[in-house]
């Protein structure tokens, strides 16, 4: 891995002591950044868990990812810098019940305590989270993580004036081979979210814009707009906010 390539895409300008600081700049940064999208398996482009094709294609080609990619690599960065960190898995909760299990890839990363990292969830939280219960807020919301059992935590975030949990997960050590599974799932499941129309969201300093299918959602200061696009203004939109080239 090309340790320079990897933060000149996500415009860090050099590296810095291991502090929380530095890597809530890296992971704030890398969402701002690096899009998360789905264009590959909407294309029928088969997605391999192997990190060196993942840095051809976002640092290469310029692209994005969905959480294999994108947690996959970022927490190879993060081992490169000097970060303890580590795969998990996690299971995603749906509006009803729950996605396939373990099938979402994220990052602790230890510290003072461990925190979790994730650059691969979309609309989430955009600086480390303890598993402490402690509350975190940025311009997408407020966030926690808290234990449920021994050795299983929830990420949360509050919404419409209670707790909704996001995903679950343990801290159990997961290599990206591990995610073989979950990768071809969401690859090529009905039931998978990931199947069903192109999905690409990247994160801005005052919110984020989101396309799914032809709709465009964007988030100013907590302000929701939206509209639709034609077919033939979509390849255009795509490479003018997220900067892939279809």
């Amino acid at each position: 891995m090309n340790v320079q390539a990897y933060l000149k895409r996500i415009s860090v300008t050099k590296e810095e002591p291991l502090t929380l600081a530095y890597l809530a700049k890296l992971q704030n940064n890398h969402m701002e950044n690096i899009p998360f999208e789905n264009l590959d398996v909407t294309r029928k482009v088969e997605i391999k868990l192997i990190t060196e094709r993942f840095f051809e294609k976002v640092m290469g080609n310029g692209r994005g990812g969905f959480c294999y990619e994108l947690n996959g690599l970022f927490q190879q960065l993060l081992s490169k810098l000097g970060f303890h960190s580590q795969l998990i898995a996690c299971t995603v909760r749906k509006t009803e019940g729950w996605a396939k299990a373990d099938t979402h890839a994220a990052i602790i990363v230890h510290l003072d305590e461990p925190y979790l990292v994730d650059v691969g969830f979309g609309d989430s939280v955009r600086q480390p989270v303890p598993l402490n219960g402690e509350e975190r807020t940025d311009v997408s919301g407020t966030y926690r993580v808290m234990q449920t059992e021994q050795e299983s935590f929830d990420l949360q975030r509050f919404e419409e004036n209670h707790w909704k949990t996001l995903y679950r997960f343990t801290t159990t050590m997961k290599y990206i081979e591990d995610f073989a599974e979950g990768c071809l799932y969401n690859q090529t499941s009905p039931d998978s979210t990931f199947t069903h129309g192109d999905i690409v969201t990247i994160a801005t300093p005052d919110g984020r814009i989101t396309l799914s299918g032809l709709t465009v959602t964007q988030t100013k200061n907590g302000q929701k707009e939206k509209w639709e696009l034609s077919e033939e203004e979509k390849s255009a939109f795509i490479e003018k906010y997220f900067h892939i080239h279809i």
